[in-house]
């Protein structure tokens, strides 16, 4: 959501600038720009609605050369995508900024600054900011000075990156709750919402941390936190690489990383899987003594991760006798919840940023009402990592499509090993462990069985290519499976779908089924099979039709309005990770034969940094 990337060289920045745009497309965005102060000291700005490519078919007819600049992709919150809206913004053609975020008290600034005789040209809450360093800068400040004062003024989250013709050897960077970062260059420095914008142009950087304030010149930066102060942070060397990810023989990035499923396990599994030792699947210090503590576990998550959690909560009561509560961060971090001992906090997270998750995480530190706070997430140095006392790495490597595949499953395997670790902790039921890791190491070879079924799959989606809606159906532990189904399903191809337990379909759900409404089942081998049997006849006798992911060993009969794809036989443990694989393929073609944006689905980003 929303990209930042900012230069300082002695060299012209914006194909620099450019680039790094091109490697934040991952996160979701409706329009781009860059500003850039040119040899004659004034701003060069160009905008374009839609992907970056349109930006830089109109600079290549029209040329932005300078050495200092600021570069955007937006992902539309205040003011609907059009160029007048896209950022950056200016002020008097003296200032120009990027921000990631929202300024909650923007309205009433904006009718302050309408009487001072500011003029607005578009409908975001960020104008009223460059309008108020602007402000500033008349009044006789310096740029650091100006912006200092503005976002004395400004409520909500922000990441900023600021230029002027006052002072053009200055790029203004602060930070806010929005991610930002350093990158420090030879003889160049650079700012950038994550470091995958800034890879090609230096592997050394700073994550700046809430609050901070950094006046960046060529060679040269300092950096105040919010007291104002100036303040060290740690340099990081980030092994990442340049290159960027290449789709090989794939059609869609989403394609790709299912199939790069079986492999993004076996990364995360890599070294980690010792029947008598898991603690070093976990960063952090004194992780045993810490979880021989824990009296209940309270998962935060959003979206996919969500459904992760809700997974794991199956796990974590029925392995450890533990309680566990799942719940959505954007409602967790807005209710008290009644004083509790010995809760270990986790945050799942793919990027790190997301912007609920981590806000309940400063919630709970704040607080000090955890124990120990744990952190799963696929990036190092994101926000969550650095805040959580300990951190389990999920190594799916980078995930370019918008809607999660491999993130997901790798989430689900480090809570299973989260699992075995509370086990060990505890001290009871090694056998429990060592059936987890045993299961583990099996789990590739799975996976790669189910991914077999992908022709199948394909001719079973094109009869998804005229419905409007679908109803996915799980028990027990698939019942998140099933959530995340038909939350892939609505994110790539747009067709409404909703998940129930079986077990609720006479409580409501059976008054939608008709021949029309397409139902979606996963039945692997569970002690609640028989179970889900019973509910899919209510579903048949009704005249649904139903397409089940079942496990050959129950011989699911396929009869007119009866589709079945026979899945491997799986332990149960494993089943929610293998019969998500099916899910995501049944989505990926529906929306591939329907026609839509599969990596970029309209109206969502990858990375979701603002409430």
């Amino acid at each position: 959501m929303c990209g930042i990337v900012g230069a300082i060289a002695q060299r012209p920045v914006t194909e620099i600038l450019l680039e790094g745009l091109r490697r934040l497309e991952y996160r979701g965005y409706d329009s781009a720009g860059v500003a850039v102060l040119n040899d004659n000291n004034q701003i060069s700005r160009t905008r374009a609605l839609g992907k970056v490519a349109a930006l830089t078919e109109k600079l290549e007819s029209s040329p932005a050369i300078g050495n200092i600049g600021i570069a955007h992709t937006r992902w539309a919150t205040h003011g609907k995508p059009a160029e007048r809206n896209a950022h950056p913004h200016m002020s008097n053609q003296r200032v120009a900024i990027v921000h990631n975020g929202i300024i909650e008290n923007y309205e009433e600034l904006r009718v302050e600054l309408k009487a001072k005789g500011y003029n607005f040209t578009s409908d975001t809450d960020t104008e009223v900011v460059v309008h108020l360093i602007e402000m500033y800068l008349t009044q006789g400040q310096s740029l650091a000075d100006a912006v200092r004062e503005t976002i004395k003024e400004v409520r909500g989250a922000y990441a900023l990156g600021v230029i002027s013709i006052e002072q053009p050897d200055v790029l203004i960077a602060a930070r806010q709750g929005s991610p930002l970062v350093l990158g420090l260059g030879l003889g160049e420095t650079f700012i950038g919402s994550d470091i995958q914008a800034m890879l090609p142009v230096t592997s050394r950087f700073i994550y700046l941390e809430n609050g901070d304030f950094c006046v960046i010149k060529r060679d040269s930066y300092e950096i105040f936190d919010d007291a104002g102060a100036i303040v060290e942070r740690e340099i990081k060397e980030s092994n990442s690489g340049m290159c960027t990810a290449e789709l090989g023989k794939y059609r869609h990035f989403m394609h790709k990383e299912i199939f790069e499923q079986p492999t993004a396990v076996q990364s995360t599994l890599e070294g980690r899987l010792n029947v008598n030792d898991l603690k070093h699947c976990v960063s952090g210090d004194n992780i045993i003594e810490t979880l021989e503590k824990v009296e209940e576990i309270q998962i935060i998550a959003c979206g996919t991760s969500y459904h992760a959690g809700l997974i794991a909560s199956y796990w974590l009561e029925d392995l450890t006798d533990v309680p566990c509560s799942v719940e959505v961060a954007s409602e967790y971090r807005y209710r008290r919840r009644p004083p509790r001992d010995n809760v270990l906090f986790v945050t799942l997270s793919q990027s790190g940023e997301t912007a609920d998750t981590l806000a309940a995480l400063e919630k709970v530190n704040t607080d000090k009402s955890m124990l120990a706070t744990l952190t799963i997430c696929n990036v190092a140095e994101s926000s969550l990592t650095r805040e959580s006392d300990y951190t389990l790495m999920t190594l799916a490597g980078p995930e370019i499509g918008v809607a999660s595949t491999k993130a997901f499953t790798t989430q689900l395997v480090a809570l299973q090993m989260l699992v075995g670790l509370l086990i060990q902790a505890k001290g009871n039921a090694p056998e429990k462990v060592e059936e987890i890791v045993n299961n583990l190491k099996k789990l590739p070879i799975l996976l790669e069985q189910a991914l077999e079924k992908d022709a199948e799959i394909e001719k079973m989606a094109e009869h998804f290519i005229e419905k409007h809606n679908a109803l996915f159906l799980g028990r027990g532990d698939q019942y998140p499976v099933a959530m995340e189904g038909a939350l892939k399903l609505k994110e790539i191809s747009y067709i409404h779908a909703e998940a129930y337990p079986a077990g609720e379909l006479k409580h409501g759900p059976l008054a939608l089924v008709d021949s029309e409404m397409p139902i979606i089942a996963v039945a692997p081998k569970t002690g609640l099979i028989e179970k889900l049997k019973s509910n899919l006849e209510e579903v048949r006798s009704r005249g649904g039709v139903l397409y089940i992911f079942a496990d050959k060993a129950i011989a699911m009969e396929e009869k007119d309005n009866i589709h079945v794809i026979e899945m491997p036989e799986v332990p149960e443990m494993l089943a929610p990770i293998v019969y998500t694989i099916p899910l995501q393929l049944l989505s990926y073609y529906t929306a591939v034969f329907k026609g839509t944006d599969v990596d970029k689905p309209r109206n969502l980003a990858k990375s979701v940094t603002v409430e």
